[in-house]
């Protein structure tokens, strides 16, 4: 077994601490990687705080992780040592099933491996993220990560990139259609520098007056205060496409009036609660409410691969590890701008 530490979560009431654990030793196919960075993600938050579904503790988040390989198994082709490379929130899947064959490995239909609160495909080792000093991922999960782009801000494009740019492109979104980006935080962002990319017209939907003059930095068009009455009625029937990236409950009917007929609105956002929609919302105007979670293994590093011909990486903050409970409480608050990184020379 490989030695490892990292910080751990030992139970949903518990902060994260130091803890030390190992990785499996290599096989044939698999890769271990040095940690440089790992980018913080609510989704984090979440689990480690069970709420989503029972946790499997002792936990080690974080699945935006990049680094430098150290070693490869005796059959491994697609990596040498010293290459930069990087893992999202799978380490594998079944690889046989329809979804599978499709490049679909998020949607895997016998069950993927998360990076972390997980299992392997053995349904028995528990799988840990990047929080940590080292990991071992099988090639085929193992992300080509472009030497021109900055690697501590490239980290949360594994996550908040990949869960963004996928819906992007599976809706071609681009020029001619106006996107509205609900929520202008560690998804937002990156929602608007793809959009933008992609020639669309594009406006953030926020509640915070004083974020626009971020979003217009960012390359949005256009900027509207959901918290104001006028501004919300003047955008009905305006978007073709609405992407949701907030985590906090809202009321979803509103933001299906802004909408235009055969509009889309795709929810990448994860509230604890339960949507609440009136079937005519959707009914008039025929609207389609949509969901889209991360991307495949093909996906992400086509999106890695666009992001270095177009200079996208993600607005970071750089944060020492001892530094991340309280990281999570200012993300609780929406004080980050706009990805917390944790900086693994600080373990």
């Amino acid at each position: 077994m490989i030695p490892a530490k990292g910080y751990s979560a030992q139970s949903p009431t518990s902060d994260l601490a130091p803890w030390q654990f190992e990785r499996r030793e290599l096989k044939p196919h698999d890769v271990q990687f040095d940690i440089q960075y790992c980018g913080v993600c609510h989704s984090d938050l979440h689990q480690i705080k069970d709420d989503w579904a029972p946790g499997i503790f002792p936990m080690v988040p974080g699945h935006e992780i990049v680094g430098t390989v150290v070693a490869v198994g005796s059959h491994v082709t697609k990596f040498k040592i010293g290459d930069l490379a990087g893992t999202g929130c799978l380490v594998d899947s079944c690889r046989v099933c329809e979804n599978c064959e499709q490049g679909l490995e998020q949607y895997c239909l016998n069950g993927s491996s998360a990076t972390y609160n997980g299992y392997e495909q053995d349904r028995k080792t528990p799988t840990y993220g990047g929080y940590s000093n080292t990991i071992v991922v099988h090639e085929d999960f193992t992300l080509h990560i472009p030497h021109k782009l900055d690697l501590a801000a490239t980290a949360p494009l594994l996550c908040a990139g990949i869960t963004t740019y996928s819906p992007l492109r599976h809706w071609k979104v681009g020029k001619g259609h106006k996107l509205g980006v609900l929520g202008l935080g560690g998804l937002g962002h990156m929602a608007v520098k793809f959009g933008v990319a992609f020639g669309a017209e594009v406006t953030v939907l926020s509640t915070s007056p004083e974020k626009e003059t971020d979003a217009r930095r960012l390359g949005a068009h256009k900027f509207i205060v959901t918290k104001d009455e006028e501004q919300v009625k003047n955008a009905k029937g305006y978007f073709d496409f609405i992407l949701d990236t907030v985590s906090a409950p809202h009321d979803m009917s509103m933001y299906l009036t802004m909408l235009r007929t055969n509009g889309v609105h795709i929810c990448v956002g994860a509230p604890s609660e339960s949507y609440s929609v009136h079937p005519f919302k959707i009914i008039s105007g025929r609207k389609s409410l949509a969901g889209s979670g991360i991307g495949g293994l093909p996906e992400t590093q086509e999106m890695l691969d666009f992001c270095a011909q177009h200079g996208i990486v993600s607005d970071i903050e750089l944060i020492d590890i001892k530094d991340v409970t309280h990281a999570y409480d200012r993300m609780v608050k929406g004080d980050v701008r706009y990805r917390f990184v944790i900086d693994m020379a600080t373990l």
